[in-house]
């Protein structure tokens, strides 16, 4: 009897760690699975989504952030058409009415000034509290940041003028040529004040439109990048490639 009872409860030891052991391996591959499913989530997915120019940051972390973005992007809508009502009245007074900048200034200022030293004269008179205009100073720390970032840029600007005069890079060079002769063909239908302004509403209209739809302009913008791309290695190819350019450039490298 005894020796039967010593047999029995081996075999349910047995059994009991083959039931743990299923367990374990049950356990060890849905975890495996919920670490899968985290990886493919929808956020994993939506990072290896192409975006425009390879961008990796939101819209409005690329326009600088801040409140020029949020302008830019109908963040507060009231300041973003505030902002834009003052720039078409000012293209109308300039492009439409003909008014002169020179002009519009000295006239805002004859306004401001006669309309402020009335104020305060009317204020002495009834012996109430002068106005209290604050005092406007300009910090130069503004200065040297503004004028540091545009050094940058000419500086940038500069080196790739040089190494396009230089011959070394001939895809920059035809880029710019490319470039210089749309801006040339654009300036030819509308003036310096018209341009601005045209570049000013597409900058308030543009970048709003493509954050409200980017999951449907990025996969078209890959597609057509991806043709251009093939194109441009076909005119390398068949035209670049044998040009005495391409050829001296291949035999200094």
């Amino acid at each position: 009897m005894t020796d039967e009872l010593d047999k029995s409860i081996p075999r349910e030891e047995s059994l009991v760690e083959k039931i743990a052991e299923k367990i374990h391996d049950h356990d060890s591959s849905s975890s495996s699975d919920t670490e899968h499913e985290k990886l493919e989530s929808p956020s994993a997915l939506k990072a290896k989504i192409y975006r425009l120019f390879g961008r990796e940051k939101p819209v409005h972390k690329v326009l600088g952030g801040g409140l020029p973005a949020d302008v830019f992007l109908w963040r507060d809508k009231k300041l973003s058409a505030a902002v834009l009502g003052v720039a078409t009245a000012i293209w109308v007074l300039f492009e439409l009415v003909e008014y002169h900048f020179l002009s519009l200034v000295c006239h805002i200022l004859i306004f401001s000034l006669a309309a402020l030293f009335l104020w305060s004269n009317a204020h002495s008179f009834m012996n109430k509290t002068p106005l209290k205009i604050p005092e406007i100073h300009i910090k130069e720390e503004h200065f040297l940041l503004i004028a540091s970032a545009l050094r940058n840029e000419l500086n940038q600007a500069f080196v790739i003028l040089r190494s396009i005069a230089l011959g070394r890079d001939l895809k920059k060079f035809l880029m710019v040529v490319v470039g210089l002769w749309i801006i040339s063909v654009v300036g030819n239908w509308f003036n310096f004040l018209t341009l601005l302004y045209i570049c000013f509403v597409v900058l308030h209209t543009v970048p709003m439109l493509y954050e409200k739809h980017e999951d449907k302009v990025d996969p078209v913008a890959e597609k057509t990048l991806k043709e251009l791309k093939k194109h441009y290695m076909v005119f390398d190819e068949k035209v670049l490639s044998k040009l005495p350019v391409a050829s001296l450039k291949a035999k200094l490298g």
